[in-house]
């Protein structure tokens, strides 16, 4: 199957001042954008099949000064998790929210007033990637690579199904911004080849061609046709 991408927007105006961004516009900081710049380098010459991204501005941001000559792809399931109304609100007055250790100890349970659950978000991202994967490995062939830019929540979740873990337990998964993280889906197991990454070489994530293997001739009148040979019994 192709390998996929997840590259998490660089840093924002929020991360920067400790508020929960959600689905606002907030914008990418000056060290958000020599972060996307500098992820761009590292994705330079990388053979990207694709390229798709969550709607919102600092994501497309990201993407326009990593890979200024691509025309990425919307796709409405990787937006981020809908917060409602703790959108906005700085984190440390959010902290002492009852739902707070409700989302940190067992999110999946966690559904946000006037907004989406941690499930739901779960649910339609992973649902996002593995259609886009199993869409890009038909269409370009099991060595393809391609990418999709999101958020935080959203990486942490597609990783902790890639992992086979619980919805609960992603809170134990780091997605810094402008990180990378690559996974292969396989029709057995998703395997995590990177996790985090923010500063390792992504030239070795691109698979190797496919060697097809010959087949073998067989003598006309071999005794090892019919289980014979030297060294059989009978």
């Amino acid at each position: 199957m192709a390998t996929l991408l997840l590259l998490r927007h660089g840093r924002t105006t929020a991360n920067a001042d400790g508020g929960l961004a959600g689905r606002q516009p907030v914008e990418l900081d000056d060290t958000g954008r020599a972060q996307a710049s500098a992820v761009g380098e590292r994705l330079r010459g990388l053979p990207l099949a694709a390229v798709v991204t969550s709607p919102l501005i600092r994501c497309r941001q990201t993407l326009e000064l990593a890979l200024p000559q691509v025309t990425p792809v919307v796709e409405e399931g990787l937006i981020e998790c809908g917060y409602g109304s703790w959108e906005g609100q700085p984190l440390k007055k959010l902290a002492k929210e009852p739902l707070w250790p409700v989302v940190q100890q067992h999110p999946s349970a966690a559904v946000f007033p006037q907004g989406e659950s941690m499930a739901a978000m779960a649910a339609r991202a992973v649902t996002a990637v593995r259609d886009w994967d199993a869409r890009i490995t038909a269409e370009h062939g099991p060595e393809a690579v391609w990418l999709a830019c999101s958020h935080g929540d959203v990486i942490k979740a597609i990783v902790a199904d890639a992992l086979g873990v619980h919805l609960d337990l992603f809170q134990r998964i780091v997605a810094d911004p402008a990180s990378v993280t690559a996974i292969r889906y396989t029709p057995l197991r998703p395997f995590l080849v990177r996790l985090n990454d923010t500063g390792g070489d992504l030239a070795p994530l691109v698979p190797p061609p496919t060697k097809r293997r010959r087949r073998a001739r067989r003598p006309a009148d071999s005794d090892a046709t019919v289980g014979g040979g030297a060294g059989a019994a009978g």
